[in-house]
């Protein structure tokens, strides 16, 4: 990892996650009764509960709104969920997230992995994605993680931060 990168990684506050491809691997099970399951990764979701213990923000800003989903956020410790956005509605909601909470856009990574992410990845936050993004967002994305989304990204991302901040270990070092 290159200093720069490290150094920004020390400036994080809060994480914003998109939800398919990302903390999903973006496949959707379709199901008779409408409802459209998907599959999480057990370890990003103790990444994103350590995060939420250790008191950073934790966003999720997606345009799908299943309720299964939302259980499973709240579930983690997640309070800002921003989900059944339109996919091209995510920048005016993340600048709005940012103005109510008083943060700036270097405090904060945003990891998305396709076009709908695209907007809010070109400003000054530190841009992460899974390894198996789409083209147009590993070409913009200062971070790109080496696990595939659904599969570790979410957890790989949030561990990267903490351990530039001296924090991975610390839950477990303060006992």
């Amino acid at each position: 990892m290159s200093s720069a990168l490290e150094e920004r990684f020390k400036q994080i506050t809060t994480f914003i996650f998109d939800v398919d491809g990302v903390m999903t691997d973006g496949s959707v099970i379709a199901l008779e009764s409408g409802e459209q399951p998907r599959i999480f990764n057990v370890r990003d979701g103790y990444g994103i509960n350590r995060a939420v213990r250790l008191g950073y923000n934790v966003a999720i800003l997606s345009a799908q709104n299943q309720v299964g989903v939302r259980k499973r956020l709240e579930y983690l410790g997640v309070k800002d969920i921003f989900i059944g956005t339109t996919p091209d509605g995510k920048l005016p909601i993340f600048k709005k997230y940012l103005q109510e909470r008083g943060l700036t856009e270097n405090e904060i990574v945003f990891m998305g992995d396709d076009l709908p992410d695209y907007e809010v990845m070109k400003t000054s936050v530190l841009g992460a994605c899974p390894a198996d993004s789409d083209q147009e967002i590993l070409a913009i994305a200062d971070y790109v993680s080496p696990a595939k989304g659904g599969y570790g990204a979410v957890r790989d991302v949030i561990e990267q931060v903490m351990r530039a901040q001296g924090k991975w270990m610390s839950w477990f070092e303060s006992k």
